[in-house]
């Protein structure tokens, strides 16, 4: 369908970009994950940046949402709003090396946008300046910046939009040619390039990215008949512009510069997001890049995204955890033939099945890991989106993989990232599990050696068996099941429903217990936030062993979970 061009750079404007933008990369996705060799060859750039800016368009969308409730003439968010959400979404959605550098650009261009927070839109000169910005800030995220790479392209673009006057569909249209210009020329900017015969598969994402600025502009999409209709991931197929006409470009490297290309390099990758000051961070970039390489740290305002290859995958954590506080920690193993193999070696075999699981707390990740399954972290007020889901099954690397979404709102999440993951050749079962306390229980029975059918059949029913209920503080006043609650009442829900209004946090869990022991029960499993009290956990312990005989009870700690407390009753 065809857009309607956008004259400014406004509020609405950034939303059609990042849908586009989105469309854009899912096209080119499964292209640039076969051109992906630097910094590793991974085969994963395409699907980072696809889920990247998956994010993106979530935050932008909920931002439209929310003020879509509000009264007025123009409910239309603000573009300061927009971008800041744009750029928000990308930052703790950021994947991958290539990912994380993208949350990086569009936090550049945001800085540009929202700097007044009065202004309605911006224009030409303005997007001049978000996109300079961009590139700049970006370059600046990397540790140690190698030409030949997107961070080059990003400057081409840049610099291309510099030497253009009018408005922001001239300006885009200048910014894609230039880096069109510029991803032609990588191979001879690096030679693992130019010895798989490719273009950079970041660079080429960011001309799937810019592209889609220009057709936000224009309303037509430059590929159609514009310049760089002919860019294609392979050498062979792009007729590199001459340097002299499109700006000065790095010499060729003999070899990689050691910055996780070579077969030698780090066996991890290390991905989470950080909640610290600037000058903690400073020593977390010190610290991080004498453990490793393709260090990226993007972010600021308290809120970070640290990205790093490494063979000590504890340290790189620990090292976070020193700076501030580390969630949603990621850790791959690039295993055989995956990354830093230079495909000397036989690709990995895939195991035959595997349990995707996601989890509301570090704490429930770290007992769901040791347990064998591959997770997902949900933090509070973000649950994850299908593409993340659809991720963390290709993760797995198996063949049959069953799925525990563990919230009852992200059954239909769930269910269209396992039909992606089908077309893809896996056998998927989706469990429609509600919590994290029935995902525990399907675990617990879960035995890769039988049948896949009586696997799934016996770790349903587990689930289906656990009553499950969670403690939360009251946000607002509304109406419920149990009565009126005020914001500041806990609340006790079971299987979904508010059952019990209180106002002490213990008092309540324990009358929410002994509700769903009345029914009966063999185990009770308790899983402990991180603002739980203290002693409530060896306090229901106590009402179970002397109120109800021959019921166990085991207790976790599920870290920031948001709910304060998390009780399964089988």
């Amino acid at each position: 369908m065809a857009q309607v061009p956008q004259t400014f750079f406004d509020a609405l404007a950034v939303r059609t970009w990042c849908g586009l933008a989105l469309e854009a990369l899912g096209r080119a996705r499964e292209e640039i994950d076969a051109i992906n060799v630097y910094p590793v060859a991974d085969g994963d750039t395409g699907t980072n940046l696809y889920l990247t800016m998956e994010s993106a368009v979530t935050a932008v969308e909920a931002v439209f949402a929310a003020h879509g409730l509000e009264s007025g003439p123009d409910p239309r968010p603000t573009l300061a709003d927009t971008a800041r959400a744009m750029a928000h979404g990308a930052l703790i959605g950021a994947r991958g090396n290539s990912g994380t550098i993208l949350a990086q650009l569009l936090r550049g261009m945001a800085q540009v946008l929202a700097a007044d927070g009065t202004l309605p839109h911006t224009d030409g000169p303005g997007l001049r300046l978000a996109l300079r910005q961009a590139a700049d800030r970006a370059r600046e995220a990397v540790a140690h910046p190698v030409e030949g790479t997107v961070l080059t392209v990003a400057a081409a673009a840049a610099d291309a939009a510099s030497d253009t006057d009018g408005d922001c569909g001239t300006v885009a249209a200048a910014a894609y040619r230039g880096a069109w210009a510029a991803l032609a020329a990588t191979p001879g900017q690096l030679a693992v390039l130019e010895r798989a015969g490719v273009v950079d598969a970041g660079g080429r994402g960011l001309v799937a990215v810019l592209g889609a600025l220009v057709e936000t502009f224009t309303g037509q999409a430059p590929g159609a008949g514009g310049p760089g209709a002919g860019v294609h991931a392979r050498v062979d197929a792009v007729e590199a512009p001459d340097p002299a006409e499109h700006g000065p470009g790095a010499p060729a490297a003999e070899e990689c510069d050691g910055d996780g290309a070579g077969p030698d390099g780090p066996a991890f990758e290390v991905i989470y997001l950080l909640e610290a000051d600037d000058r903690a961070v400073a020593r977390l970039r010190t610290r991080l890049d004498a453990l490793g390489d393709s260090l990226v740290v993007v972010g600021g305002d308290g809120l970070w995204n640290v990205h790093v290859h490494v063979d000590d995958a504890g340290a790189a954590v620990e090292a976070g955890v020193e700076a501030g506080r580390p969630y949603r920690i990621r850790i791959t193993h690039f295993g055989l033939g995956d990354a830093h193999t230079g495909g000397g070696r036989p690709p990995r075999e895939r195991v035959q099945r595997a349990v995707v699981a996601v989890v509301p707390g570090e704490g429930l990740a770290g007992l769901y890991s040791e347990a064998g399954a591959t997770t997902v972290l949900a933090r509070p007020g973000e649950p994850p989106v299908s593409g993340e889901l659809v991720e963390a099954v290709r993760r797995a690397h198996a063949r049959e993989v069953v799925l525990l979404p563990n919230d009852a709102d992200l059954r239909h999440t769930a269910a269209a990232a396992a039909e992606q993951a089908r077309t893809e050749g896996i056998r998927v079962a989706l469990i429609p599990t509600r919590s994290a306390v029935q995902g525990i229980a399907a675990l617990a029975v879960h035995e890769p050696e039988r049948r896949f059918d009586e696997d799934v059949v016996s770790m349903t029913s587990a689930a289906g068996a656990t009553r499950h209920a969670e403690v939360v503080v009251a946000e607002r006043q509304s109406w419920t099941m149990a009565g009126i609650c005020q914001a500041g009442d806990i609340l006790g829900l079971i299987d979904g429903d508010v059952a019990v209004i209180g106002a002490d946090v213990t008092v309540t869990a324990a009358a929410v217990l002994d509700r769903m022991l009345s029914a009966g029960g063999e185990l009770v499993t308790l899983v402990l936030g991180d603002e739980a009290p203290g002693a409530i956990a060896e306090h229901l312990e106590a009402r179970v062993r002397e109120s109800y005989l021959a019921v166990d009870t085991m207790v976790y700690r599920g870290g920031r979970q948001g709910a304060l407390l998390l009780i399964g009753v089988e």
